[in-house]
């Protein structure tokens, strides 16, 4: 097995962090690994703000639901939907930019900026470096794109920490591969029956890792899609001009 795969196959979320700083020669390579990623029709419609001032980073924090790891964390990227930049392009072409306006388009968005941040997470792991990805800015959308002062057409997605690891956090098993990978055509047949067995799985997991409180996937999963858990998403992405009405 090769470095990369290995790397790839060991992911975990490192959520405690020495106060040692990300070099800047080191930020500037993951950051390079993950501009070169692909994106469709070459539109690049992602764009990264980094913030390392701590009192921005502990904003942040507050922001995703008060995580601590953000503000403990040398480093945070926040990975942004940018069809700002392509609405220069088609200014500057005489052309007017309608894709904003779809759900095609914030796929497309979405889709490229989730490239953007495996590419982030497995070039700071290679060398070296914990990693947590940070959803929970979408929880209050607006506060992020007031504070880092985003223009129209562009959407803070998701974000990621990145920093030297104080201690090294247990990888989480994973529903089992049949689940995931289906051969020709989608096996319905195979989902109740890895549901039941990763349930089982995780919550003797829980138990190792000093949790007895964790729950079953299918009991926290039910838990959080019951209900639109950040419903600022949609509002805020309306007042940036992603109409989603196409």
């Amino acid at each position: 097995m090769n470095e990369t795969i290995t790397t790839m196959q060991s992911h975990r979320s490192d959520r405690s962090f020495t106060d040692e700083p990300v070099s800047e020669a080191m930020l500037t390579e993951i950051i390079k690994a993950a501009h070169c990623s692909p994106s469709s029709i070459n539109g690049q419609q992602v764009s990264l703000v980094v913030v390392r001032d701590p009192v921005r980073r502990a904003r942040i924090a507050e922001i995703a639901g008060g995580q601590p790891w953000v503000a403990q964390a040398p480093v945070f990227i926040a990975v942004v939907i940018d069809f700002y930049k392509a609405n220069v392009a088609a200014e500057m072409a005489g052309r007017k930019q309608v894709i904003h306006e779809s759900v095609e388009g914030f796929g497309v968005g979405a889709v490229d900026a989730g490239i953007i941040l495996g590419n982030l997470m497995t070039a700071a792991r290679s060398l070296g470096l914990g990693i947590v990805p940070i959803g929970g800015i979408r929880r209050d959308p607006q506060a992020m794109v007031d504070l880092l002062e985003l223009p129209p057409y562009t959407f803070p997605i998701d974000g990621l920490c990145i920093g030297h690891i104080a201690q090294h956090a247990v990888q989480k098993p994973r529903l089992p591969l049949n689940s995931f990978w289906h051969n020709e055509t989608y096996h319905r047949e195979a989902i109740a029956p890895a549901i039941k067995e990763y349930d089982a799985v995780l919550t003797e997991y829980w138990k190792q890792t000093g949790r007895p409180e964790g729950t079953a996937w299918s009991t926290n999963t039910a838990g959080f899609y019951r209900h639109v858990y950040f419903p600022n998403v949609k509002p805020v992405a309306e007042k940036q001009g992603f109409l989603n009405n196409k």
